[in-house]
């Protein structure tokens, strides 16, 4: 094998100069540090890496803690505190650090839309406080379909007469 090579023996007789001792210190050193600079790129890396996932579940967690206040809002006996719970979700939506997130929050408005309502009782005095009850939770619904109207609108097309301009629009 040595001689495929064309492997020339070393000779072990020769001594070793200062210069030739301290360059190959030097070598050594810079052979060291490399690798210990390596070492550190490494950890470094790992150590950003986990810093990142944790910061993430830390958004994650922040956003479920509000999906949860939310809808708990959606679910209260008040209008006004559902009103609230719709454009907290609404809001969550916008913030979601992720789709599955995002698609969660408008799930649920959707579902709120599906749940079965009471139907307007009317005028009749004997029946005031159903008919307000009503017109209050038809205000809540008319609010998620407003706001689900407003997100998919593509920018520019024009808001239809007597609606406001949504919030993004007037960035």
């Amino acid at each position: 094998m040595v001689h495929l090579l064309d492997f020339q023996e070393i000779d072990t007789t020769a001594k070793l100069d200062a210069k030739t001792l301290f360059d190959l210190v030097k070598l050594s050193f810079g052979v060291v540090a490399g690798a210990g600079a390596l070492v550190a790129l490494v950890v470094a890396y790992r150590r950003q890496r986990v810093d990142e996932a944790g910061a993430q579940r830390e958004v994650t967690r922040l956003h479920t803690e509000r999906f949860s206040q939310a809808v708990d809002k959606l679910g209260s006996e008040s209008p006004a505190v559902r009103l609230g719970g719709v454009h907290a979700l609404a809001g969550l939506a916008d913030d979601a650090p992720d789709d599955n997130l995002r698609q969660t929050c408008i799930d649920v408005l959707c579902a709120y839309l599906q749940l079965p309502f009471t139907p307007d009782p009317g005028d009749d005095p004997a029946h005031q406080q159903e008919h307000h009850r009503y017109l209050a939770l038809r205000k809540v619904r008319h609010t998620i379909l407003r706001l689900i109207d407003d997100h998919y609108r593509p920018p520019g097309e024009p808001i239809a007469p007597g609606r406001a301009a949504p919030l993004t629009s007037l960035a």
